[in-house]
């Protein structure tokens, strides 16, 4: 077989291949952010940067000497137009669902369950495709308060 014919055949196959949606796509991975919250009830990380969307999975890991009871973090994304202090507050009243409250939940973007010492949460999605600041914060009763939030900026 001569080696035109060859390379005839073989980048026919791949066309064949393509035409019916057989490649073999590499999704690729989501950008792993990774955020720590103490007792200090504090990010390390106040500010990611992101593609619009651009997928991204956040790792929340906490460390601290309390009790999950008494003290955990999650990461929660908020929408552009969220009212974050009514959000928070009204938070602060739903325990049962790790203080995210489910009536604002058309503001809630991203969010994991709580963490307590020693314990990591994470969360995939991808970045808002409309450029600007999208606060994220913690809401676990008192902790937004004390400065417990961070900005990821859409470019």
């Amino acid at each position: 077989m001569s080696s035109t014919f060859h390379s005839f055949r073989v980048a026919g196959a791949l066309a064949l291949v393509g035409a019916l949606g057989l490649a073999a796509s590499a999704s690729a991975a989501p950008r792993v952010i990774k955020l720590k919250g103490s007792d200090a009830m504090q990010y390390d990380v106040k500010r990611i940067e992101a593609s619009a969307g651009e997928q991204l999975e956040v790792q929340l890991s906490t460390t601290g000497a309390m009790a999950k009871q008494e003290m955990a973090h999650n990461f929660v994304l908020l929408a552009k137009n969220a009212p974050v202090d009514a959000l928070v507050m009204e938070g602060a009243m739903s325990r049962a669902t790790d203080y995210v409250p489910a009536s604002r939940k058309q503001f809630i973007l991203a969010a994991t369950g709580l963490a307590g010492n020693g314990e990591t949460v994470k969360v995939v999605f991808n970045a808002p495709k409309e450029p600007g600041e999208y606060v994220y914060l913690c809401t676990f009763p008192g902790h937004y308060m004390a400065g417990m939030k961070g900005v990821l900026v859409v470019k």
